[in-house]
């Protein structure tokens, strides 16, 4: 009996063995039945959604949602550098326009640039960076783009925005990739000089966030143009707002929705998204008047046109453009959304680094700089070290754009995680500031950044969708190595291929799943199972990446099930895709980090930022996970199962600890090599008009007179200085407590903290007159 079922047991194997080996029985037992499933459950895929996937190449994300990291890899891409051409310019023409920018004069008092400083933005070709060099721009690279964005941010919201909206997704970028000849040779060199200021129209009141549904119409016919009768053309009606420059824009981009009912064009009579160029002053287009986006002086506002007549020649990219609108939009965002606001960002919390450590050190409250008290410790702890990791990834993103990449994932990473980091590290400098970054005026250095931060939040993909829904949900399909060769060929017309590619397919994603179960669980017993660490590294970092490894093990294996639970309700599970987005985001910021510190030559100086950073996201990614499962659909036994595989010895990882923020804030409370490398690139002025220089100048004095006050401090707990404050420096100098050098350096530092945690005042019918506000 026991003979004949262990006889029967090994046949099953056998004949399951031979079904899986052999591909025809596979096939046909097997993964077309599979496939038939698929099919069922698959959500449907709309145009723009497929050309959406479609758009950017996949990058270190791919390898981050292989469960298993290639980190020589990563240390391997070269180190992103800059020209000695833009070094030039950014210590040039970047660092006189900083010097010429007043943000109060700018926002309050004019509203807008001033004449001149528009002058010598277009005569030194700011809005040429990208152009190459044979239209007249300068051909810059992505990181160069960056440095000059983040370093205007870091001194004027208002010049970086006027002057990165030309550079970014915009008529500039989109006819270097798809103009025709015609088109560039006529436009680029015009928009390099600034004799043509672009804008490009895509947003409208019925079409935000979701621009696939995009109203304004273009109706595909002849008319007149130019004097010329029977001109093959479209009349477009749209309504378009939020459109930066728009106002003061002499190229209008716009994106509309193409029909050809009289198929003038061919057989089809929805011809999809289009773009075109249409010069402002063309009869019926209407340029209205400006937004006031929280008080930023930047051109914005709204257009509109009613049958306005365009010439076929005016489309992006001439007959080949027509309904090729969204595709070039998805892959010129890949690159575009890189650069722009992660440098802005960047410049923001930068601003907040130096600011924060340096107001934190100068400002003295029961008789202690505030910056050395704990509860201020832990809020520059986390200024500096998410300043850290962002400007890592801002990097390491604009490197991968110059390697030719168009990472339209790891751009919407870039994009949610900057902006909100950026945001934390405002208000927890508005928090130490107090009083002072309150109070409007010209001598506030934050108050505009701190108010205009929500802009960034909501532009180009707001950031509660980016998180809910792109960052994973693109991701998971773009970056998986073999989910979008599955829905490929669950929608391959031809059913014997669809049959043998998506036969590999789920073969290949078999085999994938099921290493990352064995990779998450014993990766999770210890770190002493995972391999791949790069050659050389400190043995203060290795265990990083082992972590980060494990880490991205049990993020393949949770993605999988997930999508295996859930199908197609995955897309409409926001929650759950939002956590594995932060999970992917974290990774992603972890290795740039990493990557940043090694490029940098190991500085050991810089460990506590690097520390303070990777712990910090470590931590997050753990607690991520924790809210993840405990929130996934399923009975407690796939709960029970996938903590199990994800975390089979508990929860270790803590936050960074009391000890490590305050060597971090110690970084930044005085001057020193780190701190510069940490605020490097940012603008710093030295001017003695300057509020930032005052408070440079302050910090300086403050680190140079410790040594007196502890003299002062000693001699009044002996007996022998009375406190008071008005005659302290007097009498200690006339009781050879302090010699006449210290007592001077005690007195300019009197003078320089009250000049630093003054606030600006104003009379009392200030705004009355001029109708302003603040």
């Amino acid at each position: 009996m026991l003979e004949s079922f262990l006889l029967l047991i090994f046949s099953l194997i056998g004949i399951i063995a031979i079904i899986l080996v052999i591909p025809f029985l596979r096939r046909n037992l097997v993964s077309n039945f599979i496939l038939k499933i698929f099919r069922k459950i698959l959500p449907q895929i709309s145009q723009t959604e497929r050309e959406a996937l479609d758009a950017g190449t996949v990058w270190w994300e791919g390898e981050l949602f292989s469960g298993r990291p290639d980190w020589h890899k990563l240390l391997a891409y070269p180190k992103p550098t800059l020209s000695p051409e833009e070094k030039a310019f950014l210590d040039g023409p970047v660092e006189q326009l900083c010097a010429m920018l007043d943000e109060w004069h700018i926002t309050h008092d004019c509203y807008d640039l001033p004449p001149h400083v528009w002058q010598f933005i277009k005569d030194n070709g700011f809005f040429g960076l990208i152009i190459p060099k044979k239209y007249g721009g300068y051909g810059f690279s992505a990181l160069a783009h960056s440095e000059v964005v983040m370093k205007i941010g870091s001194r004027s919201n208002t010049a970086a925005v006027t002057v990165m909206v030309p550079n970014s997704l915009g008529p500039a970028e989109l006819l270097m990739n798809y103009g025709t000849e015609e088109q560039k040779n006529y436009y680029l060199p015009r928009l390099a000089k600034g004799l043509e200021v672009p804008c490009f129209a895509l947003t409208g009141p019925e079409a935000g966030s979701d621009a696939g549904s995009i109203p304004d119409l273009g109706i595909v016919c002849r008319g007149e143009h130019n004097g010329q009768q029977d001109v093959l053309g479209m009349r477009v009606t749209w309504e378009k707002r939020y459109i930066t420059l728009g106002p003061v824009a002499t190229i209008l981009g716009l994106a509309f929705r193409l029909r050809d009912p009289n198929k003038l064009l061919g057989d089809q009579e929805d011809l999809g998204i289009t773009l075109a160029l249409i010069p402002t002053q063309t009869p019926g287009v209407n340029i209205g008047r400006r937004h006031f986006p929280l008080n930023g002086a930047f051109q914005n506002g709204p257009n509109s046109g009613k049958d306005v007549f365009v010439p076929m020649e005016w489309v992006i990219g001439g007959h080949e453009g027509v309904g090729n609108g969204w595709r070039m939009l998805m892959n010129c965002l890949a690159a575009g959304r890189s650069i722009s606001l992660p440098a802005t960002s960047t410049g923001a919390a930068k601003l907040a680094a130096r600011t924060g450590g340096a107001y934190g050190r100068v400002r003295v409250q029961f008789k202690t700089p505030i910056g050395f008290f704990e509860g201020v410790e832990e809020v520059l702890a986390r200024i500096a070290g998410n300043t850290y990791m962002m400007d890592a990834a801002r990097v390491m993103t604009a490197g991968a754009v110059d390697l030719g990449e168009k990472p339209s994932v790891i751009s919407a990473i870039v994009k949610y995680h900057l902006t909100e980091r950026s945001r934390q590290a405002i208000n927890d400098a508005m928090d130490i500031h107090g009083g002072k970054g309150i109070c409007m005026g010209p001598s506030n250095y934050l108050a505009r950044t701190y108010q205009q931060l929500p802009v960034g939040i909501t532009v180009e993909g707001a950031n509660i969708l980016t998180r809910n829904m792109i960052i994973f949900g693109q991701g998971a399909i773009r970056g998986h190595p073999y989910v979008l060769q599955e829905i490929n060929a669950a929608n391959d017309p031809d059913k014997k291929h669809a049959s043998v590619a998506f036969d590999q397919a789920l073969m290949g994603h078999i085999g994938f799943s099921l290493r990352n179960i064995l990779r998450s669980f014993f990766f999770g017993l210890g770190s002493k199972y995972i391999k791949g660490v790069p050659e050389g590294v400190l043995n203060d970092t290795a265990d990083y990446y082992r972590q980060l490894t494990r880490f991205s093990a049990a993020f393949a294996l949770v993605t999988d099930i997930a999508m295996l639970k859930l199908g197609g309700a995955l897309k409409r599970k926001e929650r759950i895709s939002a956590r594995l987005g932060d999970i992917l985001s974290m990774l992603y910021l972890c290795s740039a980090t990493l990557k940043r510190f090694e490029d940098e030559g190991r500085p050991v100086a810089d460990l506590p930022l690097l520390h303070w950073s990777i712990q910090d996201a470590c931590y997050r990614i753990q607690q991520t996970f924790d809210e993840l499962l405990k929130n996934f659909p399923g009975s407690w036994l796939m709960h029970w199962v996938m903590r199990i595989l994800v975390f089979p010895l508990g929860m270790r990882f803590a936050p960074p600890s009391d000890a490590l923020s305050h060597t971090v804030a110690r970084l930044i409370l005085e001057p020193g090599e780190v701190r510069d490398r940490l605020t490097a690139g940012m603008y710093v002025p030295t001017a003695d008009k300057e509020p930032l220089a005052h408070l440079e100048q302050a910090l300086e004095c403050a680190v140079a007179c410790d040594a007196i006050e502890i003299k002062l401090r000693n001699a009044i707990k002996t007996g022998q200085l009375a406190s008071s404050k008005d005659r302290k420096i007097t009498e200690a100098l006339e009781r050879g407590i302090i010699n006449q050098e210290e007592a001077a350096l005690l007195e300019k530092m009197k003078v320089l903290r009250r000049r630093v945690i003054m606030v600006d005042d104003f009379p009392p019918d200030f705004g009355k007159v001029t109708g302003t506000t603040s």
